[in-house]
């Protein structure tokens, strides 16, 4: 069953999702939804809770069937969490008291027809992308480049999947790549940037994607070239793939006299395209 995850806004709230390309459906996180709605320091165990409480009032029969499935975690790695699809996204929604409840719905289905439109059409998805980076005040060169580091990481991750690579092994390989590539995993990356929750890509300078992309372009080619199977061995051209990026940053660093790294972040965008 086809599936590809990700992270979709609601009121500047990161709420995981999930689309499954067999059933044309949408899995949202049942944690990130009821934090939303609850406004719960601890959605956890509100959702805990409240799962009790319905099945002690012999409402449960709608919460049994709940798929568990892996997503990503603010440690880069992927965990098994509570996923609904929109009908018990729905029934959700009444039981937890919220003023949220109406927007949200309407959320709902809005990020369900954008869905059906950019399968229709996906040059819609490239354009909401676009805009959405505007919006937020990113440069024309910078998210050009933004789309592009998008490709190259689909490529990337579409060969690791033929290659047999699984689950939490994606962000195991991607800190491999960023190793040979920094010198730094992206945990502390992130740090450098003063990052939590972010996206480490929508905070890169230009440099900084570039070396990005050609550690990961470098990795697929490889990889490509040599049919890995496999976890161990795909880790291996990783760190080849970063190593190619970073002896091109180190001599990129030693031509100018710059560091490629950057605690710029893109809570001022335009300071991401300086040079």
């Amino acid at each position: 069953m086809g599936k590809k995850n990700s992270i979709k806004l609601f009121e500047n709230s990161e709420i995981r999702a999930v689309w499954d390309e067999d059933k044309e459906e949408w899995f949202f996180s049942v944690i990130d939804v009821v934090r939303v709605l609850s406004e719960s320091k601890n959605p956890n165990r509100y959702w805990s809770d409240l799962k009790i409480k319905l099945k002690n009032e012999g409402n449960n029969q709608s919460y049994e069937n709940f798929v568990r499935l892996k997503m990503p975690s603010s440690d880069g790695k992927y965990y098994k969490t509570d996923v609904a699809d929109t009908k018990q996204i729905l029934r959700i929604i009444q039981s937890v008291p919220s003023p949220k409840a109406e927007p949200f719905k309407r959320w709902l289905a809005k990020v369900g027809t954008e869905r059906l439109d950019e399968i229709a059409d996906p040059e819609k998805a490239i354009e909401r992308a676009l805009n959405t980076y505007r919006a937020k005040g990113y440069s024309e060169a910078w998210i050009n480049q933004r789309l592009k580091s998008k490709e190259i990481r689909k490529d990337l991750t579409d060969e690791w999947d033929r290659s047999g690579v699984e689950g939490n092994e994606y962000a195991i390989l991607t800190n491999e790549i960023s190793q040979a590539s920094f010198g730094i995993d992206t945990k502390t990356h992130k740090k450098i940037k003063g990052l939590k929750k972010e996206n480490l890509r929508d905070n890169m300078s230009t440099a900084e994607m570039v070396i990005t992309m050609l550690g990961e372009l470098s990795t697929t080619e490889i990889s490509k070239s040599e049919n890995p199977e496999g976890f161990e061995e795909s880790k291996d051209i990783a760190q080849r793939g970063g190593t190619i990026a970073g002896n091109a940053r180190k001599e990129l660093e030693q031509e100018t006299g710059k560091k490629v790294l950057t605690k710029r972040n893109a809570r001022t965008p335009d300071l991401l395209d300086e040079k």
